[in-house]
């Protein structure tokens, strides 16, 4: 079947292309009966306009790239089904870069995404510190940050807020007589291990009491079980808190086979909730992670961003849900 072009559609409404191209990307200069007949020539013809081509009518190229480090794909699957929901709303194309080690080089990575010709930028990264954070300020384009906490003229941010989470849960912990509570460290992303040592930190002190229970992971230890297995020989605390899947499991493995029983002698909690955290036995209790939402919310961001629509809050704090299950007592 020919395809249908916008050639064929200005010749069966019998105007110009300009006008038609006029009609399609909604310009109030032309007169209702005439862009009524257009519409009817195309809806008659069953033209579908080229998105691209309506964006470089517009200046725009209605297109976001999107950021997305390689090794985390297994988490962010519903972050991006999100994005992708919205983005097909508000008729925007998503084109996506893939990283593998985190975004430890973001100003190269956004200078190569605007000069393809993008509207907008989604970063995805819960590993970006301050200062490459403060770099994409420096940019003339809306660019909006996943499980990053940071906005400014053209940035906003979509992001759960870990050291709350952490904090509150410490709260409640030393509520119930517990003391002695760790957070594991994870050299894959050490900013949240840093953002989960502050939650701690923060819950002791509102209780007058020190908190310096931070596992640090000797760089000679190629993986956290190799590591800990050692570490439980010597130690045990009352919690212990880890970011990772795979390291929650490492504890709860290790653990055990130093005799220490889970969750009778130690609990465990990861941070990120993900589908094998439940798979295990036993069950990993953990923080649910609106990922969905996340997605969703950040392309809804960039769409107001795009379109100059007041943003009354540019860095959008969404709330979580602790799921306990069998490596925790249930108080």
């Amino acid at each position: 079947m020919k395809r249908v072009t916008i050639y064929d559609v200005a010749r069966e409404a019998n105007v110009s292309l300009a006008t038609v191209s006029r009609v399609i990307n909604g310009s109030s200069v032309v007169k209702e009966a005439t862009r009524q007949h257009v519409q009817d020539a195309i809806t008659k013809l069953g033209y579908k306009p080229n998105a691209i081509a309506q964006g470089l009518a517009l200046q725009r190229t209605t297109t976001i790239g999107l950021i997305i480090p390689e090794a985390s794909f297994t988490y962010t699957g519903q972050i991006i089904n999100g994005l992708l929901d919205v983005a097909r709303i508000y008729n925007y194309n998503v084109m996506l870069h893939t990283i593998t080690e985190g975004i430890t080089d973001a100003e190269k990575i956004v200078d190569v995404i605007i000069k393809s010709r993008v509207d907008g930028v989604i970063i995805y990264s819960d590993k970006m510190m301050e200062d490459s954070i403060n770099m994409l300020n420096h940019y003339n384009i809306p660019i909006v940050m996943i499980a990053n906490k940071g906005s400014g003229d053209s940035l906003c941010s979509v992001y759960i807020d870990v050291v709350k989470a952490i904090k509150d849960l410490c709260n409640r912990y030393i509520g119930y007589g517990v003391r002695d509570i760790a957070v594991l460290d994870d050299r894959r992303n050490r900013n949240s291990a840093r953002l989960m040592a502050q939650g701690a930190k923060t819950a002791f002190e509102q209780n007058g009491l020190e908190w310096n229970n931070f596992i640090t992971i000797p760089n000679e230890y190629r993986s956290t079980y190799r590591f800990v297995s050692q570490y439980f020989e010597t130690h045990k605390h009352q919690l212990v808190i880890a970011n990772r899947d795979s390291q929650a499991m490492a504890v709860v493995n290790a653990a055990r086979e130093n005799g220490i029983k889970i969750p009778e002698e130690m609990e465990v909690i990861c941070l990120i909730d993900t589908k094998y955290n439940s798979a295990v036995r036993p069950k990993i209790s953990s923080f649910s992670i609106p990922s969905y939402d996340l997605g969703a919310v950040s392309m809804r961001v960039m769409t107001k961003m795009l379109e100059n629509d007041r943003i009354t809050d540019r860095e959008k704090c969404l709330n979580y849900l602790f799921t306990a299950r069998q490596t925790t007592k249930n108080y």
